[in-house]
């Protein structure tokens, strides 16, 4: 199988990550995409990260009934911080049948040169790019396999915004998924400013 991965820290996974999922699963020739929850990316804080089992629990409510996306909890049991080329590393002993594709917005191509073995990354991997709001999509970095898909859906949401809008006691309907918004309340999750 060909399969996309799609990392992120999922903190809380909102309908735009879910619409461009399933757009890469249904649109593009993947198989199959994985939403890999990360435990620690390293360019973000730990601190402002809710439970990794939590955030992988609110990504499962998400994708439930959907064949062809699925959660990923694969580098939970990979070192910390979790850098992109340990994990296909990992991906590709573990699972030598299937073929790997990173799926990442336009403002991540910028950093991309930067990342650990990006050299390696960008020769062995073909890269998806969706577009994003507000962001122009950058020349491709040398060497690098990148396929840009303009037509992907594009929505302005945050998890940042939407973790200030439950702090703030306000609605998130329609910006994450209603088994998310539920189990979010009841768990009361990201109610306090972080």
């Amino acid at each position: 199988m060909r399969i996309g991965l799609f990392f992120g820290s999922f903190n809380p996974i909102h309908t735009g990550h879910c619409i461009l999922a399933s757009y890469m699963a249904t649109e593009t020739d993947l198989d199959q995409v994985w939403l890999v929850v990360s435990p620690h990316n390293p360019h973000k804080e730990r601190k402002t990260l809710a439970n990794d089992y939590d955030r992988l629990h609110l990504v499962e409510l998400a994708l439930e009934n959907h064949s062809s996306v699925k959660a990923s909890n694969i580098e939970f049991g990979l070192p910390k911080p979790s850098y992109t080329i340990d994990t296909l590393t990992y991906l590709e002993e573990k699972y030598p049948q299937h073929e790997w594709v990173l799926i990442m917005g336009g403002d991540n191509l910028i950093s991309l040169p930067k990342w650990k073995n990006a050299n390696i990354l960008m020769k062995r991997y073909d890269i998806y790019v969706y577009t994003r709001p507000g962001y122009i999509v950058p020349t491709t970095p040398e060497g690098a396999r990148v396929t840009i898909f303009d037509d992907a859906p594009q929505m302005n949401i945050s998890a940042t915004y939407i973790r200030g809008l439950i702090a703030d006691k306000k609605s998130v309907r329609y910006l994450v998924p209603d088994a998310v918004r539920e189990h979010i309340e009841s768990a009361g999750m990201y109610r306090r400013k972080q």
